[in-house]
Formats: C-alpha cells, structure tokens, sequence
C-alpha cells in the first residue's frame, strides 16, 4: 500500500462491535444509573446507562427517544438490546416476582440490571464486552460473519 493510498474506511458494523462501543463509551464518558444519560450535564457525551450507550453507539449521538431513529437504526438498536438482554438472561439474570409470587418478566430487562443498587460501572463494562465475545461466538464461523 502507499502512503497515500487511503484505505477503505467503511464495512459492516455488527452488534458485537456496537457492544463493545458501548463499553468504550461508558470508560470514556462515564456511566449512570437511573435514566438513559445524566440529567443536568450539558454535553453531547454525558454520562449514560448501558442503554443509552448501547444507543449512543448505534445513532451516534445522544438519543433520548430512540423511536425518532430511522428504520435501519432503530432495528440496529433493538438488535443489540435483544443481544445484551440474551447475554444477561443467561449469565446474570434478575427476575422480578410480584406480591403474589408470579414472575413479572421473563426476561432480565438491561435498565432494570444496570440500575441495581449494587451494580458497578466495571460490571456493566464487563457485561457489555462479554455479550460482544458471546456474540461473536454465536455468530461467526472461522472469523468471518
């Protein structure tokens, strides 16, 4: 290759690169625990859930209502979430039961995990980055999608 040859600066980004974005996202800029991002904080990269920088990987920017995002985005966004929310049931589950002993949700919702009182930044961190690698590993034969 020359040097001033420049090389081809698209391909597909699959969901486990959007998870480990993600994880990038929140050691770079923080993470938070109650919304999508940190309320009060008046910059484009705020602090943020895994949610929203699952969706700060996926738009780009700073959504707070993914369902303004184009159809391929929005799709892209919900692909992930499933993905991270499959990694999670599987290896680090909470359900929720009600008064009356029934299961509220089957399945172990990515807001409700990250917004447990004993949750860390390294967990969440760890979680994305491990659902990227299990990703992977579902997906992929011999490297290659």
């Amino acid at each position: 290759m020359k040097a001033t040859h420049q090389p081809p600066t698209t391909g597909t980004v699959t969901t486990a690169d959007l998870l480990r974005m993600a994880a990038l996202y929140l050691r770079q800029h923080g993470w938070h625990q109650g919304t999508y991002y940190a309320p009060n904080i008046d910059t484009p990269t705020p602090p943020a859930c895994a949610v929203g920088a699952i969706g700060m990987a996926t738009a780009g920017y700073r959504v707070d209502g993914f369902d303004c995002l184009d159809p391929d985005t929005h799709r892209t966004y919900h692909h992930t979430i499933d993905a991270f929310t499959d990694y999670l049931d599987t290896h680090e589950p909470l359900f929720y039961i009600d008064e009356d002993g029934f299961l509220v949700d089957e399945h172990t919702l990515p807001c409700s995990w990250n917004d447990d009182p004993g949750r860390t930044a390294e967990q969440v961190i760890t979680a994305l980055e491990a659902a990227a690698d299990e990703w992977e590993r579902l997906h992929t034969q011999g490297g290659e999608n």
